[in-house]
């Protein structure tokens, strides 16, 4: 359990320096839903060669859920400050699938939960940020890299809602403290170099036909029932509010 443990939090660490990302909501015709959260590391682990799979030798495909895996951590987990337990328990409504082949260079996540309605929805930044609770504040602080999700929300700068009423639906992001977002944004230097080939995508399905979407990028299915857009992670990190949108469905 302490090795699955150890790859858990190996796995948010290189989240965080060049991933591939979408953001999936999928509704059903009484609201309730689906949010999955994915990130594609493929090409970074083609890149990094043996490196990255150094000491994982085996090909992993495995399921988890978050509040089990707190579950067993809940000693470690009880000695952190009530502030960092509550972050922790933010990611107790979600589940893990992760797909690990050295072989082929394959590396992928999934983080995904239901929901009774689209308000239910927070931010999956804030919930992966939480995720650095697990360490404690034992690690070497002086060799922590930034981290591009913290200024998407967990340090208050910035907020973000979803709102959907059976005819419309609505993604919104606001920076609401503008000095200390800038701050966080201008402290991840050669962070923001890595993550330029980054792509940040929205792949949003609903039960019925799409009658407009305010966001020009927008790429329509063939029965108009969800679409994607794609952006540049860092240009989305720079400015959260590029990504609002409203969707109008059919009567």
């Amino acid at each position: 359990m302490n090795r699955f443990n150890a790859l858990i939090v190996f796995i948010f660490s290189i989240v965080f320096t060049g991933c591939q990302f979408s953001e999936n909501i999928y509704i059903k015709e009484d609201g309730s839903g689906r949010m999955e959260f994915s990130f594609d590391g493929t090409q970074l682990m083609q890149m990094a060669g043996e490196e990255m799979s150094k000491g994982q030798e085996e090909a992993i495909d495995s399921t988890f859920s978050f509040k089990e895996l707190f579950e067993a951590k809940r000693d470690s987990i009880s000695k952190l400050s009530e502030e960092e337990q509550l972050k922790l328990k933010r990611l107790e409504p979600f589940n893990m699938h992760m797909v690990m082949n050295p072989e082929t260079s394959e590396m992928k996540f999934d983080m995904y939960t239901d929901f009774k309605e689209v308000s239910e929805l927070q931010d999956m930044f804030k919930a992966m940020n939480s995720f650095g609770g697990m360490n404690g504040k034992s690690g070497d602080q002086a060799n922590k890299k930034p981290n591009p999700f913290s200024s998407l929300g967990t340090d208050g700068s910035t907020t973000l809602n979803y709102n959907y009423d059976g005819k419309k639906f609505k993604r919104t992001a606001k920076i609401v403290d503008k000095e200390a977002y800038k701050q966080v944004t201008d402290s991840l230097g050669e962070m923001a170099v890595m993550f330029g080939s980054s792509m940040y995508k929205l792949n949003y399905h609903f039960p019925k036909p799409i009658k407009s979407v305010s966001n020009e990028k927008a790429m329509f299915s063939a029965d108009r029932k969800s679409f994607t857009v794609e952006f540049g992670f860092m240009e989305y990190i720079s400015n959260p509010e590029a990504l609002n949108l409203e969707v109008v469905l059919e009567n």
